[in-house]
């Protein structure tokens, strides 16, 4: 079938095709920069574990080592990926000169100016996530820490991270969406719950009173369920944030990430919920199996109600912020990106040849026999020719043909990296 019979069958269906491609080509997606080189950062030391809840799996060859190195693989990764990407940092990607280094607590914007130079040059907006994990002063608790000295490190370390967003969005042009996690937690049953949490939501009230445009910064703060070592108890539970973050809505978002629920929880469910009461929300998309185990995503049930959801709820009109967020070091890095990326706009393209209005309709006159029927025939409606489609139109590789590049990358690039 060509695309302009597929355009024909929806648009029999109350469906524009065209409008949906165009839609979707103005919807900015985070590329979250540590699928490139395992969480593994550029201020620490290379060889040191991973702590704070954070472990990759998998030793695959190609891992970028250098800041060059990773800014090469994105570079590949955008090559290969349709739409408005963003860029996605963590602190611990600070990139020195040589001899310098400064602490987390001391970053300043200058230490991410060659990712502003590199965003410009490509025309990327960027997020940025404070790294809390991965660091000697994890005690192992950083915010909700009772020793003075831990928390007030973090706590700088997070009002750093206020100014240095502030910065990007201001030389990039892009509001910068800046997410609160931490690992903070306890592997056993904790004697006192209370205590953290009451100094967790002080640590934040103290990042968040750094000076910042709430119009260009969105500070989000970012529940979890548990995490390796804190299975007990998560300070950052999601009563927790999403209290907080309606307690704060006037400085803060709240943001979902669907690994961090109980396994028959779906954020799917919740993004209405959320969206009735806030006026902008923040999601990582994932893949967790049976846990928060960060796969890569795939064009399944539950990424397809998400975005389902999000364009159900206007969700693509500036009230929902979407980043990928996994890392898969078992396989190539670079297919783990593009594979992910190009999944989570599929999705959201299928989203958009829903005919939502009239479904909502039937749904409303308690037609729900022709929902049922509708739906279902929905699901075999040409999506795949409209999806080259949307790619052609991008100039970029259709399914079937990106996957040639990545191998050629790997011979040519990433096996020579030892």
């Amino acid at each position: 079938m060509s695309y302009l019979e597929a355009k024909e069958k929806y648009a029999a269906l109350g469906v524009d095709a065209e409008a949906a491609i165009e839609k979707l080509k103005t919807v900015p997606i985070s590329l979250h920069c540590w699928q490139g080189d395992d969480v593994r950062g550029f201020d620490t030391d290379p060889d040191a574990p991973l702590t704070g809840g954070i472990q990759t799996t998998g030793n695959y060859p190609g891992r970028a080592r250098t800041p060059e190195e990773l800014m090469a693989d994105i570079d590949k990764v955008l090559s290969l990926i349709p739409g408005k990407p963003k860029l996605n940092l963590h602190a611990s990607y600070a990139i020195f000169a040589p001899g310098e280094w400064s602490d987390r607590d001391k970053l300043e914007p200058r230490h991410f100016q060659p990712w502003v130079d590199f965003c410009k040059a490509r025309g990327l907006g960027c997020d940025f996530n404070p790294t809390f994990f991965s660091h000697p002063k994890c005690d192992p608790l950083t915010l909700s820490s009772p020793n003075e000295e831990t928390r007030k490190f973090w706590i700088e370390h997070g009002r750093a991270c206020i100014r240095i967003s502030q910065y990007l969005a201001e030389e990039l042009g892009q509001p910068c969406t800046m997410n609160i996690w931490t690992g903070d937690g306890f592997k056993d049953v904790p004697a006192d719950r209370m205590g953290p949490r009451v100094r967790y939501r002080e640590s934040i009230d103290e990042i968040l009173s750094e000076p910042y445009d709430f119009k260009l910064v969105k500070p989000c703060v970012e529940s979890k369920v548990f995490g390796i070592g804190v299975e007990a108890y998560t300070v950052g539970s999601a009563e927790f944030c999403l209290s907080y973050a309606a307690m704060n809505r006037d400085k803060c978002i709240p943001l979902m990430d669907n690994g961090h629920y109980h396994p028959t929880e779906v954020v799917s469910d919740k993004i209405p919920a959320l969206l009735a009461f806030f006026s902008e929300i923040a999601l990582h998309v994932t893949r967790p199996i049976r846990w928060d185990s960060d796969h890569v995503v795939l064009f399944d049930d539950e990424t397809r109600e998400i975005a389902r959801e999000i364009v159900r709820c206007g969700g693509l009109e500036g009230r929902v912020n979407i980043a990928l967020d996994y890392f898969d070091a078992s396989i190539n890095r670079v297919s783990a990106w593009v594979t992910g990326y190009r999944n989570v706009q599929k999705a959201l393209l299928f989203a958009l040849l829903q005919p939502v209005e009239a479904l909502k309709e039937l749904q409303d006159t308690d037609q729900f026999t022709e929902l049922m029927v509708r739906q279902e025939e929905l699901k075999t409606a040409p999506f795949g020719e409209v999806w080259d489609e949307y790619c052609r139109q991008c100039g970029k590789p259709r399914d079937g043909e990106w996957f040639a590049e990545v191998k050629k990358y790997e011979k040519e690039v990433l096996e020579k990296r030892v």
